[in-house]
């Protein structure tokens, strides 16, 4: 079965259109085990083609790489990063602030939640920043064909919401 994912995943890469049903997400929500009628104690997960996400998973590594040879990223980026976590940039952030009382220096902090800023990235803002760095340019034309014209519908308790077109996110979806 391998070879004919892998040749199916190449075909897309050469610019031919990705299947409609990879541009389409079921949005469920799993709750967190508190209060369910209380909007927001949920992790909302994007029920999406498990084909298309071996492509995704694939792409992601390879920009990654590329991103981190080219200086792109930094030792302060933690997310979505092997061996970084919330956790690591939680301990470098103390880190910084013991050495700062240490050593007698002022340092004033701005924390932010960001827990849901990748619902907010704007898919042509995202693929111009991706043309924009040393990235092959077949996989910004496969990613751009990925996320122009997807769509998303809500499933909760056995029931299925209208279907809507998602022009932002790129991790889960929101509802």
């Amino acid at each position: 079965m391998i070879p004919y994912l892998a040749r199916m995943l190449d075909i897309t890469m050469k610019n031919n259109p990705i299947p409609c049903d990879w541009k389409r997400a079921i949005v469920v929500p799993i709750y967190n085990g508190v209060d369910r009628s209380i909007f927001g104690n949920d992790r909302r997960v994007s029920l999406t083609s498990v084909v298309c996400e071996q492509k995704e998973h694939i792409i992601t590594g390879q920009l990654r790489h590329v991103w981190e040879m080219s200086g792109w990223l930094y030792d302060s980026h933690h997310g979505f990063r092997p061996g970084y976590s919330c956790e690591s940039q939680v301990v470098t952030v103390c880190q910084d602030i013991a050495y700062s009382m240490d050593e007698g220096v002022r340092r004033d902090t701005i924390i932010m939640d960001v827990s849901n800023v990748f619902d907010l990235v704007r898919h042509v803002r995202l693929i111009t920043k991706m043309a924009a760095t040393v990235v092959d340019l077949r996989e910004v034309a496969w990613v751009k064909e990925f996320l122009l014209g997807r769509s998303q519908r809500v499933r909760v308790e056995g029931r299925i919401y209208e279907e809507v077109r998602a022009s932002s996110g790129c991790c889960k979806a929101a509802y």
